[in-house]
């Protein structure tokens, strides 16, 4: 199966959201690329928000382009074998914790978001993951800054995607 197929049963399994779901399943069917940067219609991107229940806190990226506080997550590559795997690379690479799980479910939320020229949109499919005990973050190439932050904290210092997305993973927790 290739990882557009997995996107597609994915987002057909995904019950909230309809109106964007839908969006992103018509992206898919008209854009073979539809996964990839250099699709300039948009791409599917994926993330997870790094969550660590026991002490009621998130951790988030101080975005090297944006200069924004965000969740992991980025552009699928060729070797994800599904769209859950590229989420997991994402968090693990850009948050250096190892044993980082998936919150079960599927994705908590999805994002669709403007991004400059060439390409027009991220198509994000976004996932909470769990932080194992003892867990100690490590900065990558890919941020300004790595931080804990509590869960009351999150609004005043993201935006409304990530706030949304921590109100859903919290749901599910």
């Amino acid at each position: 199966m290739s990882l557009r197929d997995d996107a597609i049963l994915v987002l057909k399994g995904y019950e909230d959201q309809p109106e964007l779901r839908d969006v992103y399943l018509e992206h898919l069917a008209e854009h073979e690329d539809g996964m990839y940067k250099p699709c300039t219609a948009g791409h599917l991107t994926s993330s997870a928000l790094v969550i660590d229940p026991t002490r009621g806190r998130v951790l988030l990226t101080l975005h090297r382009k944006l200069n924004m506080w965000l969740q992991m997550g980025g552009h699928c590559e060729q070797g994800d074998p599904t769209v859950e795997a590229a989420a997991l690379r994402e968090a693990t690479e850009e948050s250096g914790i190892a044993g980082l799980s998936l919150l079960p479910g599927g994705p908590v939320r999805l994002d669709r978001h403007p991004i400059p020229a060439p390409c027009h949109w991220h198509l994000d499919v976004q996932y909470a993951a769990l932080a194992p005990a003892g867990a100690a973050a490590q900065i990558s190439d890919e941020s300004l800054d790595l931080r804990w932050f509590g869960y009351d904290e999150v609004a005043g210092v993201a935006d409304t995607s990530v706030v949304r997305l921590l109100e859903g993973t919290l749901k599910r927790l």
